[in-house]
């Protein structure tokens, strides 16, 4: 990683705040949107509030991110950087998507040898949840942008600071993992789809994030921090794990798959994962004249 991008990833230094805000705001949206969920045979005004706070709690992160950024001129400019389009990392964006595209193809391949169904290759003919009024797809095509803008544009540095990679994407797996907790209560929507399903898949989808998380990362930084790289990655995950009609008990050998992947790259790579920043030094004061 160059000086100058060290010397910005400590400006991050206010990640208890970031991380508190981000998730009693969205926790906060997201009950009152169960709330509307779990009302007796809700009507569209219900349900249109179901997808308002859902959303809402979706967003609000992003915003976090932003208040804590836009009174530095180091990172506002850092921010706007990461987030142009050009000179986009195309190869990474690409590298992202196959891994998750040839991850959950292989995953349903190797399913067919334990007797499921090959009618998996086939296209979803809806999605497999829904967000009040909206269909699944809006949610699930939207939350990676909202989403790494918040947790790559502020987020992912501000413990990255303190942290080697490795254990920033142990940290922020498990934060995320937390994170969703409140989806689980809306009526119809993946997470509570999720819970609905049993535990072992349930358990599934926290699992599988550390893997998601050390990919992504890994490709992030690799990528000069650019902000696309992840919302591409987050993208493609939920885009090919919503196109096929996928047995649950696949996406179990898709994480199976993701974390062999993750051990090969981090063991190739150690000083990658494991290697801290160097720590800051103090600006020389200038002299009295």
């Amino acid at each position: 990683m160059p000086p100058n991008e060290q010397a910005i990833i400590h400006r991050f230094n206010r990640p208890w705040t970031f991380f508190a805000l981000a998730t009693i705001f969205p926790w906060t949206a997201w009950l009152i949107a169960a709330w509307f969920s779990r009302q007796p045979e809700p009507g569209t005004l219900s349900l249109s509030m179901v997808s308002l706070f859902a959303g809402l709690g979706l967003v609000l992160p992003m915003l976090v991110s932003w208040l804590l950024i836009r009174r530095d001129p180091v990172l506002r400019d850092d921010l706007w950087r990461r987030l142009s389009v050009k000179g986009l990392a195309w190869r990474n964006m690409l590298l992202g998507a196959a891994i998750m595209v040839g991850s959950i193809l292989l995953a349903q391949l190797i399913s067919l040898a334990f007797g499921y169904s090959p009618e998996q290759f086939l296209l979803a003919n809806h999605a497999s949840f829904s967000a009040g009024i909206l269909v699944g797809w809006v949610p699930l095509l939207f939350a990676p942008i909202a989403e790494e803008i918040s947790w790559h544009g502020y987020g992912t540095d501000a413990l990255r600071r303190s942290m080697n990679l490795f254990w920033t994407s142990i940290v922020f797996g498990v934060y995320w993992a937390l994170w969703h907790l409140p989806l689980g209560f809306i009526e119809g929507y993946y997470q509570a789809n999720l819970a609905d399903s049993g535990p072992l898949h349930t358990l599934n989808f926290v699992v599988s994030l550390i893997p998601f998380v050390l990919l992504m990362n890994w490709l992030y930084y690799r990528s000069g921090r650019n902000i696309w790289v992840a919302v591409a990655f987050h993208l493609a995950a939920n885009v090919f794990n919503e196109l096929f009609q996928t047995h649950p008990d696949s996406k179990i050998i898709q994480t199976g798959l993701l974390l062999v992947l993750t051990v090969v790259i981090v063991v190739r790579d150690p000083s990658f994962f494991f290697g801290h920043l160097p720590a800051r030094t103090a600006q020389p004061r200038k002299a009295l004249s």
